[in-house]
Order: C-alpha cells, then structure tokens, then sequence
C-alpha cells in the first residue's frame, strides 16, 4: 500500500520527500492522541464542576493541580509542529475552521487563566474563578466537538451541518465529561467516587451517540470514505472495530453500576481505561479515514508540507524536544492511576 502510494506520487519510499512529511504526520496524530487523552480527564472534571455540590469543587480542582502543566504543553507542542511542518494547510484550514477555533483558544486561555487565579484569590474570590474554569472547560469541549463535526463535513456550511456541528458540540462536553468521571472513580473514593460514577453513567449515551454520528457522517459526506471502510478488504476491519467500541461501551456501563462495592474497588481504573480505548479508536479511525488527505479530496499532506530544508529543521527539533517531553511526562504521569492519598 505505501509502495503504491509512493509511486503514485511519482516518489520512491527512501526519499525524504516522501516519507519525511508522514513521518511528520505520524508524530503530529501522537501528539494530539496524548492531548487529546490526557489534557481530555482534565477538561472533563472541569465541565463537572458546576454539577458537584459546592463543597467538592475546591478537592476536585486541587486533583488535577500535579497535570495541568504536562496536560497543556501536548496540544502547544502539536500546534507548533502542525504550523511548522504544514503550513500550507494551517491558511486552507484557518478560512473553514474560524469559529470553533475561536471558541476552543477563548476556553483554553480561560481555563488557564481561571485555574492560575483560584489559586493566588483570596478566600471569598475563589468559587467565582472556579466557575470560570468551568465556562473555560464547556467552551474548549465544545469547541473540539465543533472542529471535529466540521471535518466529518468536510467543512460544509449549510444549515444541517450547522446543527450537526452544534450537536457534535454538545457530545464532546459528554465525551469530555466521561473522561473526567471515570478518571475520578479511579482516584477518589466516598461521595465524589459515588458522584462521578452516576456522571459517568449519564454521559455515556451522549459519547456514544457522538461517536456513532461522526462515523456516519464522514462515510455520507464523502463517496470515497464511505467506499474505503464498505470495501470488502476494510469491511471486517470496520466490523471489528465497532465491536471493539460497543464491547467498550457496554463494559462500562456494568462495571460503573459495581465499582462502589468494596469488593470491586480494584478494578476502579477499568472506566478510564476504556474510555482511552473509545478515543484512541476514535481518533485512529478518522485519521485512517481522511489519509492521505489534510483536507479531504483537495489537499494532501505532501502537498501541504514544508520544504525538505525546513522538515529536517523541524525533525532535529522535535527530536530534541520528544525526549525531554516524555521524561518530563512520565515523571508527571506516574500517578495518574493510582488512588488519590488525598483529594
């Protein structure tokens, strides 16, 4: 397959410019899975905020407080490589994806800004910029969901992609939402344990029906999607997936309504576990979808890429940078599935 792909582009696998701008890809796809998934459990608790009694907010912001600097600095590395590595595709997507961008920066500065605040406001002043991280939190959730339904589109704007975009919206602050919750039931214990499964529990149709919408969506919106996944080579791979996603689902679910029961309690961190697993074949999936494509049958990502001279400076940095990144996320991350000595 990517012989012939090679050779379509009248290029031969060994040259850099062709497996330099996929090398490139490969790295930006990881590095907004880890965004996605880990900086995903800490917008998600914050959209739960408001719907947790105001005496546990305080104990659920000061959760997170070891992984906010490791959850942020995935996406800013990502959105450096992308503008880096492909910046003809950052103008043609900029001109489609305005809004939800503006929606999603607004959230994250907000969030950010809100978390930085709360901890340096005096007493009084605190609920209030806690609310402000939640606003920042449902913003930024919304607007993935935004950018993701316009993708699926293919950037359409009619009125029905409008809604659908507006729907997409409102499942990914489910989706963010179960992230959070499961995480929680895997740290906490007591009443925000007890609390996080029944959200769990409520934002598990609305994922699910989100996920399921997307998949639809793409194959609608484009003949050829819908042929690669309908073919009779990717048929069962599709099938299996889709399995895989219910099996997900539905483990979920039964393991939510037992996990409070002391003698259940060691298998707390299976929640968050498979709601990794949803995302990571969310996200596998769509990008296997549009490959080759940064912009479905109109810009591919040898088009859109830089210079060769300009892709080995990229790679020499992100070589430096990938390292110091995982050691640094690693030592961040080294208690993320544990139980919470005090939260």
């Amino acid at each position: 397959m990517i012989s012939a792909l090679a050779a379509s582009l009248g290029l031969e696998i060994t040259q850099p410019a062709f497996w330099m701008p996929l090398l490139m890809m490969v790295l930006l796809l990881a590095l907004i899975l880890g965004g996605t998934l880990f900086d995903g459990f800490d917008i998600g608790v914050g959209v739960l905020l408001r719907t947790a009694p105001a005496s546990e907010r305080p104990a659920m912001m000061v959760g997170l407080s070891p992984w906010r600097d490791a959850n942020e600095f995935w996406l800013l590395l990502a959105l450096g490589l992308f503008l880096s590595a492909f910046p003809l595709a950052w103008g043609a997507m900029l001109a489609h994806l305005y809004v939800p961008l503006m929606v999603t920066i607004v959230g994250v500065v907000l969030r950010s800004v809100a978390f930085e605040f709360r901890i340096r406001a005096a007493t009084e002043l605190r609920a209030k910029w806690i609310n402000r991280f939640w606003f920042g939190s449902v913003l930024t959730a919304f607007g993935h969901g935004m950018l993701l339904a316009a993708i699926a589109t293919s950037y359409q704007k009619d009125a029905p992609s409008i809604w659908f975009g507006l729907f997409i919206g409102v499942c990914a602050v489910a989706g963010y939402a179960l992230l959070g919750a499961c995480w929680m039931v895997m740290r906490t214990r007591g009443v925000l344990q007890s609390l996080s499964v029944a959200w769990a529990r409520h934002s598990i149709r609305w994922t699910a029906a989100g996920m399921a919408a997307i998949a639809i969506a793409l194959g609608l919106s484009n003949p050829a999607i819908f042929y690669k996944w309908s073919s009779s080579t990717n048929l069962a791979l599709a099938s299996l997936v889709w399995v895989i996603m219910l099996g997900c689902f539905v483990s979920l679910d039964m393991i939510l309504t037992r996990v409070t029961q002391p003698k259940y309690e060691m298998l707390s961190w299976m929640p968050f576990s498979f709601c990794l697993i949803l995302f990571i074949l969310m996200l596998g999936g769509l990008s296997y979808s549009m490959f080759p494509f940064v912009i479905l049958d109109n810009l591919t990502l040898w088009d859109a890429a830089a210079s060769i001279n300009a892709l080995q400076l990229v790679l020499a940095a992100t070589i430096v940078a990938v390292p110091v990144m995982l050691v640094f996320n690693l030592l961040g991350y080294r208690r993320l599935f544990g139980k919470a000595v005090k939260v």
